[in-house]
C-alpha cells in the first residue's frame, strides 16, 4: 500500500482526470457536493481527504462505472500519518517528509548532484561525517540520522527496487568529507552500486563541456506509477538550506526533463564513469 501522502496525490490526480473527462468545472463539482470550490481544489491537489459518501457522490456525478470505484475508495482510506514521523524518523524536517513519501513509492528516480554524494548512495561513515560538520544538522542524534538515511536507501535493494539514475559532477568524488579512509570506503561503495542493474551512474568530469551553468542546479525527478486511468505522478524536487520546492506543473517537469537530457548527453557513459570513480579511489591510496 502506498504512503498516505502518495495515496492522496493519486486520488487527487484521478479525480481531476475524471472531472475533465466528464467535461465538468470545479464549481459544478462543488455544487454537486454542496461545498466550497476550495474543497474541490484542495482535493485535486492531494491536500485534503474525502469521506466515502462524498467520494461516491462525486464519482457518480462524473458518471464513473461502479466497477471502477472500489480502488478509488481504497485510495481515499488515507490513514493519519501521525506517528509515522516518530522515533528515528523524527529527524526529517517537515518540509522533507513529503519527499520521503514520494521517494518510497517512486519506481524511477533521477538525480543531479554537483558537490556531495547523493544520500541514497552514502556509506554510514560518510553520513556521520556529513552530520558532524553540516550547516543544517537534522538532529543532534546522529545515530537516528544514520538509521533514517539507511531506511531510505532500502528502496534500491528491496524486492522490487526503484530504478535510480544519477549524474554527478567530478567534484562529488573529490570533495573530501571526513577522513581519507572515509572517502576510500565511499568510493568503493559507489563503484559497487554502479554495478547494480537498477542503478545508472554517470560522472560529468571537470574537463567535459556542459550546457552553461547546468551543473549548478541540484535536482531530483521522481515518477510514481498510477494504477488508475490518470497519468503517473511526476515531481521535480529542488532543495535549499531550510526549505524545498515540489514541482509538478507540466511545463516545469518538461524543462527539467530537457535539462536532464542535456546533462546525460554531456556526461561519461556508465562504463567510463566507473573507470573515473576507480581512478579517483586509487589516487586516495597514494
Amino acid at each position: 500500500m502506498a504512503t498516505p501522502t502518495v495515496r492522496r496525490l493519486q486520488l487527487g490526480n484521478e479525480l481531476r482526470h475524471l472531472r475533465l473527462k466528464a467535461g465538468r468545472e470545479q464549481a459544478e463539482a462543488a455544487e454537486a457536493l454542496d461545498c466550497g470550490i476550495g474543497k474541490i481544489s484542495r482535493l485535486e491537489l492531494g491536500q485534503g481527504g474525502i469521506s466515502k459518501g462524498d467520494l461516491k457522490l462525486l464519482l457518480e456525478f462524473y458518471d464513473v462505472d461502479p466497477a471502477e470505484m472500489q480502488w478509488m475508495f481504497e485510495l481515499a482510506r488515507t490513514r493519519s500519518s501521525r506517528g509515522r514521523w516518530g522515533g528515528y524518523r523524527a529527524v526529517f524536517p517537515e518540509w522533507f517528509r513529503m519527499y520521503v513519501d514520494l521517494e518510497t513509492d517512486a519506481d524511477e528516480i533521477r538525480q543531479v548532484k554537483a558537490e556531495i554524494i547523493p544520500g541514497l548512495l552514502q556509506t554510514e561513515a560518510y553520513i556521520r561525517a556529513m552530520d558532524t560538520s553540516s550547516a543544517r544538522r537534522e538532529s543532534e542524534d546522529i545515530d537516528a540520522n544514520v538509521e533514517a538515511r539507511q531506511e531510505r536507501q532500502a528502496i534500491l535493494t528491496r524486492a522490487k527496487p526503484a530504478t535510480a539514475s544519477f549524474i554527478l559532477s567530478e567534484s562529488c568524488l573529490r570533495r573530501r568529507v571526513g577522513t581519507v579512509e572515509i572517502m576510500r570506503e565511499q568510493l568503493d561503495h559507489l563503484s559497487e552500486m554502479a554495478l547494480q542493474q537498477n542503478v545508472n551512474l554517470q560522472i560529468l568530469p571537470f574537463d567535459m563541456e556542459t550546457p552553461g551553468g547546468a551543473m549548478s542546479f541540484d535536482f531530483t525527478m521522481l515518477r510514481i506509477p498510477s494504477d488508475g486511468i490518470a497519468a503517473d505522478l511526476e515531481f521535480v524536487y529542488v532543495e535549499c538550506l531550510d526549505d524545498a520546492r515540489y514541482l509538478d506543473d507540466k511545463d516545469a517537469v518538461s524543462t527539467y526533463n530537457k535539462l536532464w537530457g542535456q546533462l546525460q548527453a554531456a556526461a561519461l557513459s556508465p562504463k567510463k564513469s566507473l573507470e573515473i570513480i576507480r581512478s579517483v579511489r586509487q589516487q586516495c591510496s597514494e
